[in-house]
């Protein structure tokens, strides 16, 4: 990767990180979350769902934007508490850096510690994209972590498979959904990965899609009250934090680990998000009756 000049802004910004501020142990106790985590632990019920991916847990992570403001020691904290989870898979949906591609390199030993038990697998966003994906990608590869661009793979558990797939960027890359199913095999549910929510707009109609997982958005960074976030990026307007229904499909959309902007999170504190697949039973007026029978 050649060379990139410093802007005036950047180095404003890689300055203001190196404030105490960003380094001491006392943000628990400050009102700025930016240093909190939050494990957000949500059932996702599946029709029809096999036996054998009944209680199958999935940890994300996502929007980890490394420097200026967010830590390696903040991400640190994330990967111990995402592998204490124990999950079964453990997914990563983009926005690793913020300005600086270079900053992969020193956040890449920090994730090549995630472990599941099925693996770890991951997508590019739209900052990957704004600065070097190559770069990136390469990154990811070296340390044993897929990184999928319209693709997928079929995780086979016990008798059953799960569809596990990843489609490019909405905004930055070329999303193409008919080549990222085209490796699901016979109805094996699917967990789709999409950096930015509002995609599933677009495909809703696929309604194999049992359930998507993005990012982008950082629950808004900001909200004056809770669940009224303070900005709304493109392709994160509509399902900004949390599990929505969209036609058939479930998506979730979590508030991410990283801050950028500002040096700033209020009613908004970073997530480690946990999902459980269960089964759903029966469908009532007023939401979804679900229970687990392994």
């Amino acid at each position: 990767m050649l060379n990139r000049p410093v802007h005036v802004h950047q180095k404003i910004l890689n300055h203001i990180g190196t404030h105490a501020y960003f380094n001491d142990e006392r943000h628990s106790e400050r009102r700025n979350e930016m240093r909190w985590l939050t494990v957000e632990r949500t059932n996702i019920p599946i029709e029809n769902l096999p036996a054998s991916l009944c209680g199958m847990t999935i940890v994300q992570l996502t929007d980890l934007h490394l420097h200026p403001f967010t830590r390696i020691e903040h991400i640190d904290r994330a990967v111990y508490l995402a592998n204490s989870l124990e999950p079964d898979v453990i997914v990563l949906t983009g926005d690793y850096v913020w300005h600086d591609a270079q900053d992969i390199l020193d956040l890449a030993p920090s994730l090549a510690r995630l472990d599941a038990k099925y693996g770890v697998f991951s997508i590019l966003g739209n900052h990957e994209y704004k600065t070097d994906p190559v770069l990136i990608t390469k990154t990811f590869e070296k340390i044993g972590i897929p990184v999928f661009k319209n693709q997928g793979i079929n995780i086979q558990v016990g008798k059953e498979l799960l569809y596990l797939a990843g489609i490019d960027d909405g905004w930055l890359g070329t999303p193409d959904i008919v080549k990222t199913m085209s490796g699901h095999l016979a109805k094996s549910p699917i967990v789709l990965l999409a950096h930015e929510p509002d995609m599933i707009d677009w495909y809703a109609h696929d309604t194999r899609i049992n359930l998507q997982l993005s990012g982008h958005t950082h629950g808004g960074q900001i909200q004056t009250t809770s669940n009224k976030p303070l900005v709304r990026p493109y392709l994160g307007r509509k399902y900004v934090q949390g599990l929505h229904r969209v036609n058939k499909s479930w998506v979730y959309t979590s508030r991410g680990i990283g801050t950028t902007g500002i040096p700033l999170r209020k009613n908004c504190s970073p997530e480690v998000t946990h999902i459980t697949l269960v089964e759903a039973q029966k469908i009532i007026k007023n939401g979804i009756l679900y229970n687990c029978q392994k």
